[in-house]
């Protein structure tokens, strides 16, 4: 196994865990183990309720080094909307018994033995928060506002540090070199925390428990060319990492964008995992799969079936952006054949949110792996040297996950939803290669034109997106329309499906198409798509414009 590999990885895999095929093992009961959770509200103002979600976060990060001690369970509202039915979940399959911890006094009373002292951050100063999250992993310590020390030091804390005044008036650039300087040399450097996001009057830094227990450099660095400092810095930082290693986190609104840094982390071989607000990863990576489970995919049709296309559409709907802020806990999951993606690098540092989601499934929920590989990134720029170690990885996870699908995404030429998101022909080769067993691939977020077929195996890009603001009557309007368009029959259209968007007003726009149509799984829909050729093999043509803004 490449070093890699298992430099993340925070839990162990052994096959007794899994049940082999075709034994009916009864299940095991899980023994009972104490933890305890905390409900956070929805208040990350930097004026308000964000001092104590910081300094809570940085307890979480600390008290879970050990063990699984403290969960945080988050309104319905918070955008990964499964905390709530994953803390079911560990009572229910792993046997943990929480107690409600209600306030941040109880919680120190409680975890504030793991803390050997505290930081003090200046919120006049947003980058401090990030060094002093650098520091509390290094020096196990408390993240803490001026207003805070008084709390704190109640528990026998001391003070390790204190940022107040030390980058006044410094830039990002300035700050982050410092921070490089005095402690780089000491971070893991398997990982990153790239603790970007919401800016201003808001932070949500909910992934800093996960930053602060590896021990990771946090900083939220532009990829943007327009700040050359704050970009030659981050090149630095990422040339420095472990071959393979991932960047947590995400990208600052404020400063670029998620092309750019993608593009960026790309070109070194690295992989994104986001976002920012990802919550309890310092206890999620501590629990294996439940003894006796198997993942086991809704497969619709057999890995070697052969399919035969008719004179009619073909339309079916995937959701990327990961299952855990979609729509999966909504109302209507299942009406219709659905595709998710999954982040395979999860099986790693989230082994029970794939369980619960594996085993919530409907038979009309299909997984698929992604984003373009063992994590997120654009393969357009990946190097050559790095591209087989890094699907090798890949294909792994996704054996585990019995997963046959890759979904491949590229918006480096791209500008969000619009532009070109096309894979170079070197690209598409090289996944072919990389993946010889998968029954295709697809492509694209917004509508793309790459396309291909090798032996059985097809991929097919997005012809459409379905953007959850716009009214349902003109998404029918507009699948009419291409419907129209696109009058050789079979016609295969590749639906992405935005999170957030309601499967119930999905169903209703399928009973406005006009026909013949068949709504089919992604599986089936690939296999239909390898019987009859009717679309052009197609790559990203090199006198595209860089930025491609329609079609």
């Amino acid at each position: 196994m490449h070093r890699f590999i298992i430099a993340l990885v925070c839990v162990v895999f052994s096959s007794a865990g899994l049940r082999a095929a075709g034994t009916d093992a009864a299940p095991v009961k899980p023994a009972a183990r104490a933890s305890w959770v905390m409900n956070f509200d929805s208040d990350w103002l930097v004026a308000k309720g964000l001092p104590e979600k910081i300094m809570l976060l940085s307890l979480q990060g600390l008290a879970n080094r050990a063990a699984p001690q403290l969960y945080v369970v988050h309104p319905k509202e918070f955008q990964w909307e499964i905390t709530g039915p994953l803390f079911e979940f560990y009572q229910r399959k792993h046997g943990v018994v929480f107690t409600e911890v209600k306030t941040a006094d109880a919680a120190l009373t409680l975890f504030g033995r793991h803390a050997k002292g505290y930081v003090i951050w200046e919120p006049a100063v947003p980058a401090t928060m990030n060094v002093a999250f650098t520091i509390a992993g290094l020096e196990d310590a408390l993240v803490v506002t001026a207003e805070q020390v008084a709390l704190v030091e109640k528990f026998g804390l001391k003070r390790i540090d204190d940022l107040r005044g030390r980058y006044t008036g410094q830039t990002d650039a300035q700050i982050y070199r410092d921070a490089y300087a005095r402690y780089w040399a000491r971070c893991t450097h398997d990982a990153i925390m790239l603790m970007g996001g919401q800016f201003g009057a808001v932070r949500m830094p909910a992934m800093a428990d996960w930053g602060v227990r590896q021990k990771m450099f946090f900083h939220d660095l532009s990829a943007n060319p327009i700040h050359a400092e704050e970009l030659a810095l981050e090149k630095k930082l990422f040339s420095e990492l472990t071959p393979g290693s991932t960047v947590f986190g995400w990208h600052s609104y404020a400063k670029d964008t998620e092309e750019q840094h993608t593009t960026l982390l790309s070109g070194y071989g690295l992989r994104m995992e986001g976002l920012h607000n990802l919550p309890n990863l310092s206890f999620n990576c501590q629990f294996t799969f439940t003894p006796g489970f198997k993942f086991t995919n809704n497969h619709q049709v057999a890995l070697d079936a052969k399919l035969t296309a008719q004179q009619k559409v073909y339309i079916s709907f995937v959701q990327s952006d990961s299952i855990g802020i979609g729509v999966w806990t909504k109302p209507g999951r299942g009406k219709l054949p659905f595709g998710w993606q999954v982040t395979v690098n999860w099986t790693k540092f989230s082994p029970a949110a794939l369980e619960y989601f594996h085993e919530s499934a409907t038979k009309n929920d299909y997984f698929i792996g992604g984003l373009s590989g063992p994590g997120y990134m654009y393969p357009n720029h990946i190097p050559a040297d790095k591209f087989e170690l890094l699907m090798a990885d890949a294909r792994q996870l996704m054996a585990t996950l019995d997963e046959h699908i890759m979904e491949i995404m590229d918006n480096s030429a791209a500008d969000g939803n619009v532009g070109n998101a096309d894979l170079t022909k070197e690209t598409v080769d090289r996944y072919y290669k990389a993946f010889p067993d998968v029954i295709g691939f697809i492509n694209g977020y917004g509508p793309a034109r790459t396309r291909d077929l090798r032996d059985t195996r097809a991929m097919i890009s997005y012809d459409y997106y379905i953007d959850p603001r716009r009214p349902r009557e003109e998404v029918a309007a507009d699948l009419n329309e291409l419907i129209a368009l696109n009058a050789k029959r079979p016609y295969f259209l590749l639906v992405h499906v935005r999170e957030s968007n309601d499967v119930n007003s999905l169903v209703e726009i399928t009973k406005q198409l006009d026909g013949p149509v068949e709504i089919v799984p992604i599986d089936a829909f690939l296999k239909l798509a390898a019987s009859n050729k009717t679309y052009t093999t197609r790559y990203q043509d090199p006198a595209d414009p860089k930025h491609f803004k329609g079609f």
